[in-house]
Parts: structure tokens; C-alpha cells; sequence
């Protein structure tokens, strides 16, 4: 049974890093990729486009790829979109035998035992890291700040390519041989401050930003903000 990766997050606007990482982990592993976006992120205080908004640029920048799911689960569910409640949802519908992996950044780490009944997950799927700036996939800076989670995935570690194996229960990083720097703040404050994000989005995303007016001042002829070009 090949592996499941779900990818969620609030995508407040998907951007060409995220898209980056889920055509990588769908290659690399042969997996399909559910990108999920969250309705009421518990770690943020909100978001900046609406639900419906979030969820249309991430169609448009998923396109017809293949193997990349836009999953809408978490905007049906009333209250704080905590990820064990979204792979509880997920089991009930595609069995107890199905290889799942979320997929997260290694910078989330340090805050893994914050999260909602966190050593659930480990009931529920495997954790599949991506490693991100400034955060190695050693795991070494977790031992002091967060010994918990050190020990948990010291415990559960895995080779990428073993995930498919089992259901869940494992951990294992993934480095990318190209990682993009983006993030979605970063293309807010571009759009905000009239500053070209050209290559930081998909042309259709772009369109539709500059269509609907968001992060920024309203569309003007001769904005410098968005082109719509990549």
C-alpha cells in the first residue's frame, strides 16, 4: 500500500515553497500528497484570506499534478483544527492499514509537545520532517529545549523509504537538494509593500490575488506587486 502524506497548514497564500515540498515528498517517496488547509489554526491568531479564498489558490496552484489532493476536512470540523482530530477523521475513512505520514518543518519541533494529545499522533501516523533553515534533522538542539520529543522520535526513527511499511508509529526526516526559502509572511509583506513576488507564486495564484485585492492595496493599473508571472 503506498504512502499517504498529509500537508497541512494555514497556506495564507500557498507559495512556490510549498508547492516545492509536496511535488519532492510525492517523487522522493512515491506518495500521495493531501494538502490541508487548517480553518482555525490553534498556534496562529488568525489568518489573513478567508477559508474559501486559502482553499481556491491552493486548487489553482495544485492544478491538474498529479498526485497532489486538495482536502477540505478541516474546514467541516467546528473548533481549533487540531491535527490528531484530522488524522482521527482520516483513519475512520481509509482503514487502520494505511501508511500515513504528516508532514511537518523541522522548526515545528521545538514545539511539538505543545501541540493537542501530541504522542497520539504517533497512534495515528508516522511524522515525516522536512528539514528547514536554522533547524538540522539531528536532532541534537531538541535534547535540551524539548527532551520529550527527543525521546520520542529518537525512538521512533526511520529511514523515509520504511514509512510505507506500517501504518503509523514512525518518524523520519527528509532534506531537500533545493530548498526554496519562501514563506507566506514574507510574500504578505511583499504584496503589502507594492514589491514584486515574482517566482514566489504560481502565475493563477498571482492572477487571483491581484483579482481579489489581498494582502495589499487594491489591483492598480501599473501595480508593481504582483505580474502574474513565475
Amino acid at each position: 500500500m503506498s504512502l499517504l502524506v498529509c500537508y497541512g497548514g494555514s497556506f495564507d497564500p500557498v507559495h512556490a515553497g510549498h508547492l516545492a515540498v509536496a511535488c519532492a515528498v510525492r517523487d522522493g517517496l512515491g506518495a500521495q500528497v493531501r494538502l490541508l488547509p487548517a480553518a482555525d489554526p490553534p498556534h496562529k491568531p488568525s489568518t489573513f484570506a478567508g477559508q474559501s479564498e486559502r482553499a481556491h489558490m491552493l486548487a489553482l496552484a495544485i492544478g491538474d499534478q498529479p498526485d497532489l489532493v486538495l482536502d477540505l476536512r478541516e474546514y467541516t470540523r467546528p473548533g481549533p483544527s487540531w491535527t490528531v482530530d484530522t488524522l482521527h477523521s482520516l483513519r475512520a475513512e481509509l482503514g487502520a492499514g494505511q501508511p500515513i505520514a504528516w508532514l511537518v518543518g523541522s522548526d515545528a519541533l521545538p514545539g511539538l509537545h505543545t501541540w493537542h494529545d501530541w504522542p497520539r499522533l504517533f497512534e495515528l501516523a508516522h511524522v515525516l520532517v522536512v528539514e528547514r533553515p536554522g533547524a538540522p534533522l539531528d536532532l541534537a538542539h531538541l535534547r535540551d529545549h524539548s527532551p520529550t520529543v527527543h525521546a520520542a522520535l529518537q525512538a521512533r526513527r526511520r529511514d523515509a523509504g520504511q514509512l510505507a511499511d506500517s501504518p503509523g508509529g514512525g518518524y523520519a526526516g527528509v532534506t531537500l537538494p533545493q530548498l526554496r526559502t519562501e514563506s507566506s509572511t514574507e510574500v504578505r509583506r511583499r504584496i503589502a509593500a507594492g514589491l514584486s513576488c515574482d517566482g514566489m507564486l504560481a502565475p493563477a495564484v498571482a492572477a487571483y490575488i491581484r483579482q481579489h485585492a489581498l494582502y495589499g492595496p487594491p489591483a492598480v493599473p501599473g501595480h508593481p506587486g504582483l505580474t502574474g508571472t513565475v
